[in-house]
């Protein structure tokens, strides 16, 4: 007999977004993401790819349409409970990578950990294996000014993951990164991501970025389209 269909992590409907001045980002985007999907989302510069990540983070409200993160539609949401949910079923990869340069590198990827009130001893020991999963399990003492800018990346995925989040949110994660690097941090990544059955989004401008991805679509006015490459 075959398995049902999981529920998707993150379901968008009809979603529209305008900005300051009456211009529209996008009108009618719909979008799902399974457990364990990674989808990439590319698009041109200002066509909207961070405020559709910031819409999903429930940092923004959209004009129209809805947003659901685990089968729950954000619109119900006050913003006492989006924190919430940001901070219990979202992880965050960012370009800047944003490392705090006086905790030492556990203590970094064990922080989401401790904003949930799951501190001490655990939360370290968690911090040390996700250390280890992304290839740094004798860093932990270490400190972000040891680090190159791989490594730096390594620690933002390791604490992006710690807490088990349904969703990670990434935003150009390589961007900052050389090119040889940032291959070797896609495939860690994605292996990473897919082994934890978390959902993906990313959004990029990055073909090399894009190709971990298991869809890649592409961020228009008029909504999202299948990326055939090129």
């Amino acid at each position: 007999m075959s398995q049902a269909p999981t529920a998707p992590v993150l379901q968008i409907t009809g979603l529209r977004k305008t900005v300051p001045g009456g211009r529209t980002l996008f009108d009618g985007l719909h979008m799902h993401l399974h457990p364990g999907e990674i989808v990439a989302v590319m698009g041109e510069s200002g066509a909207g790819k961070s405020s559709l990540l910031n819409l999903v983070a429930g940092l923004d409200l959209p004009d129209a349409g809805s947003i659901a993160v685990q089968g729950q539609d954000l619109a119900h949401f006050d913003d006492d409970a989006r924190t919430t949910l940001r901070r219990d079923h979202i992880g965050f990869v960012f370009q800047a990578f944003h490392i705090l340069p006086h905790l030492s590198l556990a203590q970094n990827v064990a922080l989401p950990l401790v904003l949930a009130g799951q501190g001490g001893p655990g939360a370290l020991a968690r911090a040390q294996d996700m250390l280890e999963a992304v290839g740094l399990g004798g860093r932990g003492l270490d400190y972000a000014a040891q680090l190159s800018g791989g490594e730096l990346q390594r620690i933002a995925i390791a604490r992006a993951l710690v807490h088990r989040p349904a969703l990670i949110l990434a935003d150009e994660p390589t961007g900052n990164l050389d090119p040889e690097t940032a291959e070797r941090i896609l495939e860690l990544f994605a292996r990473t991501v897919r082994q934890s059955a978390v959902a993906a989004l990313i959004v990029t401008h990055s073909e090399r970025a894009a190709a971990v991805a298991d869809r890649v679509l592409v961020l228009t006015a008029r909504g999202l389209h299948a990326h055939h490459g090129g």
